[in-house]
């Protein structure tokens, strides 16, 4: 049996559960960590689930049920008592309640926010009015504060009557009286410092902070950039409100990676795991981008037929459209893709817009003779010499050559800009991903070649 098996795990806690071995159960439980736990509790059932739960520490029930999905959070709630239910939100950080009440309908939150105390439910009232996707929004004000006339003893006496209740307290911020940020100070320099050190000779004033109203995503990013374990959150007049911890911003890359993706891929963007969405809500996030790229695609359809008599007249041209098609679009996506990321992680401004450019010109460049000359030749070994088509001559050969050069260069100027406009005019990039830029340089393929054929061709 190993918590590397969730299957395995699940048939053996069956398995017990059908034997009746409750004190069996409740000592696997307390081996395993709340995640592992929230996956087999998840694989029970609904009639299973509520029995299981009970059976948890007070603690780890607390910890597991954070971990658990909506549904099943809301399934507990509903069978909870009032005195149960108090026990679990009394052991919830105060972040993880505003995220358990952000997912619960209307009567599951009154049951909850009437469970908590009076404190952390005037806490919960106020991170729910920070902006939606803010650092204010996914904060906890559960955090250790520091005076910075204080010494080393009296600091770590105050850590050890409080951190109970605290999320983290490895950093300590120092502030004055009223409560300004003036610096901070870490678990390991007090244990280090001698007794009677003042806060003010061993705390760092270097402190890096974000306001409550910047977007979650930019907190997120100064973890990576920064290598933080938590990162203060102060008002407008530099008071500190409270702290995001690692655990949070980890939550926060995630959420923002898949909707990146989804979007990517002209998706969009749900909250839902994808097993618990149902058809009708896939069909719903899919279809307005299928909609809207299937109709914008007809410009490339209305160009083919706005030269019907020079294909007509050229029919050898036509069995390449959708390579010159697929190369642009695949090229475009290549820069877009590259722009996006450079973008969302904080390595690319709209103030960098002319050096993209004339970096990915000069990949274009390189990409569009490499792959000229390759087609160029491979079209005369093999589609002319090999499979004998005679109505491939040198200068169709040359016309699809030069269109390919010519829609590599636009593909990738298309595909680095288009984010960065998006991201000057307040879009998402990404956005201007895969599926849409590979529309756009389908109709510009298509222009070039045509323009291309008629000065070559005489069309």
């Amino acid at each position: 049996m190993t918590e590397n098996n969730p299957a395995l795990m699940t048939s053996t806690i069956e398995a017990l559960i059908d034997g009746k071995k409750y004190l069996t159960l409740r000592d696997i439980f307390v081996t395993m960590q709340p995640m592992d736990i929230a996956i087999v509790l998840g694989q029970l059932g609904e009639n299973r689930l509520p029995l299981m739960f009970r059976l948890l520490p007070k603690e780890l029930a607390a910890e597991t049920f954070i971990e658990m999905d909506p549904d099943e959070q809301e399934l507990l709630i509903r069978g909870f008592s009032d005195s149960e239910l108090k026990d679990v939100v009394d052991e919830l950080y105060v972040d993880d309640a505003v995220d358990l009440i952000e997912e619960m309908p209307a009567n599951v939150v009154k049951r909850i926010l009437k469970s908590a105390d009076p404190e952390m439910r005037r806490t919960i009232n106020e991170l729910l009015n920070y902006p939606e996707d803010s650092a204010g929004s996914i904060m906890t004000t559960e955090y250790v504060s520091l005076r910075p006339d204080m010494t080393a003893e009296d600091a770590i006496k105050r850590i050890r009557r409080g951190a109970v209740d605290k999320e983290t307290i490895y950093t300590c911020y120092v502030t004055d009286l009223s409560r300004k940020l003036i610096g901070y100070v870490t678990l390991k320099a007090l244990l280090l410092a001698e007794d009677d050190t003042v806060i003010t000779d061993i705390m760092g004033t270097d402190t890096i902070s974000v306001t409550t109203t910047d977007d979650q995503e930019e907190v997120a990013n100064a973890f990576s950039k920064y290598d933080l374990s938590a990162l203060p959150v102060v008002d407008k007049e530099n008071r500190l409100v409270g702290i995001v911890t690692v655990d949070d911003a980890i939550d926060v890359m995630e959420e923002e990676a898949t909707e990146d993706i989804e979007k990517m891929a002209a998706i969009t963007p749900t909250d839902k795991p994808y097993l618990r969405l149902t058809p009708f809500e896939i069909w719903k996030s899919r279809i307005p981008w299928l909609m809207l790229l299937m109709v914008s695609a007809t410009f490339t359809g209305i160009i083919i037929s706005s030269f019907e008599s020079a294909l007509a007249k050229w029919v050898a041209l036509t069995a390449f459209i959708p390579m010159l098609m697929d190369t642009g679009g695949n090229t475009g996506s290549q820069a877009s893709v590259s722009v996006i990321r450079a973008l969302s992680i904080g390595d690319l401004d709209f103030s960098d817009f002319f050096r993209v450019v004339w970096k990915e010109l000069r990949v274009a460049v390189l990409c569009a003779v490499s792959l000229a000359v390759v087609n160029f030749l491979k079209i005369q070994l093999v589609d002319v010499m090999i499979m004998g088509n005679s109505s491939i001559t040198v200068m169709v050969n040359l016309v699809i050559c030069i269109t390919l050069a010519f829609t590599i260069i636009c593909a990738k100027l298309v595909g680095c800009t288009l984010p960065l406009i998006a991201k000057r005019i307040g879009f998402d990039p990404a956005v201007m991903a895969s599926p849409f830029i590979t529309t756009i340089v389908d109709a510009l393929s298509l222009l070039i070649y045509f323009q291309v054929a008629s000065l070559l061709l005489g069309l």
